[in-house]
């Protein structure tokens, strides 16, 4: 039906944050934002999540004009609201209020009936130890494949 292959992952979110829980979020987007998202425009740098009259929003979202939008086109940068239930809602404020939780952007993708979605991330920022441990453990397994093979 759509293209369903878009997939845009925050790649240093994993590394940085330690990610206890996950959730797929619907994104209110313009006609140029989801072109844009279906051409892989998607920046992910220093965005985040904040909560704000009972309601979740990203910011720092870097979603790329699209060309031919013309004078429909979008700000970039703009903050957009994401759509969760009332229940996630709570029980991820109530988590946030706790030290030291944020909520990170993970990915963006098409899903199979076409419509944007963006996965978020409940997550603690790691030590610099902890980072060290990740790394070392990566390359641990990089090392058991390549001998398994």
């Amino acid at each position: 039906m759509a293209d369903s292959n878009v997939y845009i992952k925050n790649r240093p979110a994993t590394f940085e944050y330690a990610i206890e829980d996950r959730l797929k979020a619907g994104m209110v987007l313009t006609g140029s934002e989801i072109k844009s998202i279906r051409n892989g425009k998607v920046s992910f740098n220093d965005s985040y999540c904040l909560f704000e009259k009972g309601e979740l929003w990203v910011k720092s979202l870097h979603i790329a004009e699209y060309v031919n939008a013309g004078y429909a086109g979008h700000d970039p940068t703009r903050v957009r609201k994401l759509l969760l239930t009332r229940k996630e809602i709570k029980k991820w404020s109530d988590k946030v209020k706790e030290k030291g939780y944020s909520i990170i952007p993970l990915a963006v993708f098409i899903n199979e009936n076409g419509i944007a979605k963006i996965e978020i991330g409940l997550g603690k920022g790691k030590k610099l130890h902890d980072k060290r441990e990740s790394i070392r453990s990566r390359d641990v397994e990089r090392e058991m494949k390549r001998f398994l093979k």
